[in-house]
């Protein structure tokens, strides 16, 4: 079972920029993709981002592209999402997901959100 807890979520004015961060920890952590949901009020669950375990496999939502980054630290079993030009539409609770590299599925059907382990969730608030 892998634990994953997320942190760095907060409250920011339009423009502004926050760093998420993602720390897996467990027994069977090993070599996972890891990517970032978001879930705003009333509506569904979508993705932001993912990568691979070394690095390459990127892929941002339309909505997020040139204005968020993915990273991860292997080192740390971390993984973190620069965000930077905030807009209030990008208020939510990010997820932190992981998937075991043997279980990706691609990412079109990753991008649903029906695969992995999931963290509790940190809220990002854009105030316009």
């Amino acid at each position: 079972q892998v634990q994953l807890v997320e942190s760095g979520g907060g409250l920011v004015q339009a423009g502004g920029s926050l760093r998420l961060s993602c720390a897996a920890s467990g027994r069977a952590f090993g070599r996972f993709f890891m990517g970032w949901f978001r879930q705003a009020p009333g509506k569904e669950r979508e993705f932001v981002a993912v990568l691979s375990w070394t690095g390459g496999g990127i892929g941002y939502a339309d909505s997020v592209k040139g204005r968020f980054t993915i990273s991860r630290d292997n080192t740390k079993n971390t993984v973190y999402l620069q965000m930077n030009s905030l807009k209030p539409e990008d208020t939510a609770v990010y997820y932190c997901n992981a998937v075991r590299d043997s279980d990706y599925p691609g990412r079109s059907a990753y991008s649903r959100g029906d695969f992995g382990s999931w963290g509790q969730g940190t809220q990002v608030t854009v105030s316009s």
